[in-house]
């Protein structure tokens, strides 16, 4: 039997058809297999663990903000480095001189936010 062109994406409509088969499957097992007795605490707003103080549109510190970019700024760094790691060997020294340098510019940064305070809640 000759195979079709087609042929090598079998494997990724078998996954994407699991995956929105579980997509789908999920939310109507828990709701229908999920607790239904609501109450006044249930019933509450709830964030990060503390009950909710105050209106919903007061002012947050720029101090929240700026956690937030430098997550997404090292979270973004991050993932520089699983391409790096899977052409590893192909890089050579090159490729591992490279990394370093650009691993010390993170540490430098972080460091340089360290002793800025910016990762300091108290303040």
């Amino acid at each position: 039997m000759t195979p079709t062109p087609l042929a090598p994406y079998l494997p990724l409509a078998v996954v994407l058809l699991l995956a929105g088969g579980m997509a789908m499957l999920i939310p109507q097992i828990t709701t229908r297999l999920g607790p239904k007795r609501m109450s006044a605490i249930k019933s509450t707003s709830f964030e990060a663990g503390s009950e909710s103080t105050g209106p919903a549109r007061q002012r947050f510190a720029v101090k929240f903000y700026v956690v937030a970019l430098l997550f997404i700024v090292f979270d973004v760094e991050a993932v520089f480095l699983y391409p790096w790691a899977v052409n590893f060997k192909a890089l050579g020294w090159f490729g591992y001189v490279e990394m370093l340098v650009f691993a010390a510019t993170l540490v430098v940064g972080l460091i340089y936010i360290w002793k800025k305070g910016a990762l300091d809640w108290e303040s």
